[in-house]
């Protein structure tokens, strides 16, 4: 049933109260999506990954994934203005698929978040020991395919989501202006690095036509790599609908809450991908290995020199922390969303909002504690970066597949027509919804495909690693289903769409 046209400062006509403070402007919400997303972040964390599999044509995996971001984001837009509440995912889920499969489009999104904050915490070791040796804190090599680069990323991606879980505890006044300071010094790091790698550049953008041998005596990728190499936009491109998911601290959500979606996935997407097509114009070669090996840092100091290298890196390792800050905020929201309705276990303490801070505070502990828990099950293991950036990506998109399949078939079925004055898809609805849904399809099965390169980086054969994702989603999805059943039989109200 549509949402009736109130204010977006109303929440009483879904069923809920105002308990978050409304605070945040367009800026901020924006800054949300953007900082979640943070390019700086993610593309220094897989770059290396990304160039290794595909050589220089990994670079249109982008265009092809931005597009069909944009596409869920385009979906996600009309249901950000229909539902501006906390949960973003979960509660578009809720409110056009009943029971069960509405449900799991929450807790599918609530442990891909969970997965995702733990793997933007580690990409501080991608940063922090190029700027300093002294970062690398348990000694040995700091390659994060190494065990002692591994497991010197777990410790600083412990202390980093330690200090988030303060910051997220303090309040959103205090995790708005971090981030938006953050995200300011992000884009300003991205306008300069663009910049500059232009300006340096050695060779022209055709070269993203050319198939090269990544390394010395090594062939040059196939379609295979290519495809395989599309992990790292589907990493970097998702986590945009957290622009919505603060929308009950969004002022004038309604309006503000689909922009901010959208300014979020075409801000990252662009800038993203003029990042990538520079740095592969100014890499001094393309062959030796180093960028393969030791991705955009080895380009940075290439490129700018030790010491300027050094004081951008710094600035990237900023942008590691904002995004870090930011996807716990979103899951934090997720998790105080659900247990409100009463659809997780210890609901009634998870549902608490601080009286002096505003914030829900369990949800962040909660939170902190379950990523550091991930980590900590990873201690040493070479294969850390790439399984759980793969797994983030296949639980994620699942979570987004269970929000714009239901939708589809609402539309189907002509029970999701405009509503005068909100952002609306109109005549494109339909084909725009099929093609979000056939993209999500077709990645989820391409990134959860079991390739040694990503999941048994030590060539041991092992089914279990191979399959980790797939085994990921099966233990999520049994798990998921025992704690529903538990949930229904406590007769929780809430369990069904509020309006």
């Amino acid at each position: 049933m549509p949402a009736p046209p109130v204010p977006s400062d109303d929440l009483t006509h879904f069923g809920y109260r105002q308990e978050l403070r409304r605070s945040l402007g367009g800026f901020s919400a924006f800054a949300a999506g953007f900082s979640f997303v943070s390019i700086l972040t993610t593309v220094f964390q897989l770059f290396g990954f990304g160039y290794t599999f595909g050589g220089p044509l990994f670079f249109w995996s982008w265009p092809f994934v931005l597009a069909g971001q944009l596409l869920v984001a385009l979906v996600f837009a009309e249901l950000a203005a229909r539902y501006p509440l906390a949960g973003s995912v979960y509660q578009w889920a809720k409110q056009l698929a009943r029971g069960f499969g509405g449900w799991l489009a929450g807790w599918m999104m609530l442990l891909g978040c969970v997965v995702a904050l733990a793997a933007a915490a580690i990409a501080l070791q991608i940063v922090l020991p190029s700027v300093w040796s002294g970062f690398q804190l348990v000694g040995g090599d700091p390659s994060v395919t190494s065990p002692t680069g591994a497991t010197n990323a777990v410790l600083l991606g412990t202390l980093l989501i330690v200090f988030t879980t303060v910051v997220n505890a303090a309040g959103v006044r205090v995790m708005a202006r971090i981030n938006d300071v953050g995200v300011a010094a992000e884009l300003i790091g991205v306008v300069v690095l663009i910049g500059g790698l232009a300006l340096f550049a050695v060779r022209g953008p055709q070269v993203v036509v050319h198939s090269v041998a990544v390394s010395d005596g090594a062939s040059a990728a196939g379609l295979g790599g290519v495809l395989a190499s599309a992990l790292m936009a589907a990493y970097v491109l998702y986590g945009f609908d957290t622009a919505a998911s603060v929308a009950e601290e969004t002022r004038d959500a309604r309006r503000t809450a689909p922009r901010a979606v959208l300014r979020a996935v075409l801000v990252s997407g662009l800038g993203g991908l003029a990042v990538v097509l520079t740095a592969l114009m100014a890499a001094p070669s393309l062959t030796d290995g180093e960028l393969a090996g030791h991705g955009l840092p080895y380009v940075i100091t290439a490129v700018f020199g030790d010491t300027f290298g050094r004081i951008f890196l710094a600035d990237v390792a900023i942008a590691v922390v904002v995004c870090t800050l930011t996807i716990q905020t979103g899951t934090i929201r997720l998790i105080y969303a659900m247990a409100r309705d009463n659809a997780l276990p210890f609901s009634a303490r998870l549902s608490g909002v601080n009286p002096r801070t505003g914030t829900p505070l369990w949800p962040a502990v909660v939170s902190g504690a379950l990523a550091i828990g991930l980590l900590g099950v990873n201690v040493g293991n070479p294969t850390l970066f790439s399984t759980i950036t793969g797994t983030s990506v296949v639980v994620v998109y699942l979570a987004y597949l269970l929000v714009t399949g239901p939708l589809l078939l609402r539309r189907l079925r002509g029970r999701f027509p405009a509503e005068p004055g909100l952002f609306s898809l109109g005549r494109f609805a339909i084909p725009v919804n099929v093609a979000a849904v056939a993209y999500g399809v077709v990645m989820i099965v391409n990134i959860a495909w079991p390739r040694a390169e990503i999941y048994d980086l030590t060539g041991s054969g092992s089914p279990w690693l191979l399959l980790f994702p797939v085994e990921f989603v099966g233990a999520a999805l049994l798990i998921g289903w025992f704690c529903w059943l538990r949930l229904r039989r406590s007769s929780a109200p809430a369990l069904e769409p509020a309006v």
